[in-house]
């Protein structure tokens, strides 16, 4: 049996699939942030959705990647959890 490690080395292998996994990673890693500082001040999705004039399901939409938010969107998340947003080309 493969455990996620070695499936996923496995995959990226192939270039079609490391080139969709590279085009992903930055919605994913958006997301991995949002859910680790949400989690560190302890707030639920609804109290985030409180602060920011959002909706709980349009949060949960988002952590669950199931949303490709707008700039907009980000910076009230960033706002309503006291931190600035900042987008950067490399």
């Amino acid at each position: 049996k493969m455990n996620f490690d070695q499936l996923k080395t496995k995959l990226l292998q192939h270039p079609e699939v490391k080139a969709e996994y590279e085009k992903l990673t930055p919605q994913y890693e958006v997301i991995r942030q949002l859910i680790q500082l949400r989690q560190e001040q302890g707030i639920s999705q609804k109290e985030l959705a409180e602060r920011t004039g959002l909706t709980q399901s349009a949060i949960s939409r988002l952590e669950s990647g199931n949303h490709n938010p707008s700039l907009a969107f980000l910076s009230r998340i960033a706002l309503g959890m006291g931190k600035q947003l900042h987008v950067e080309f490399r």
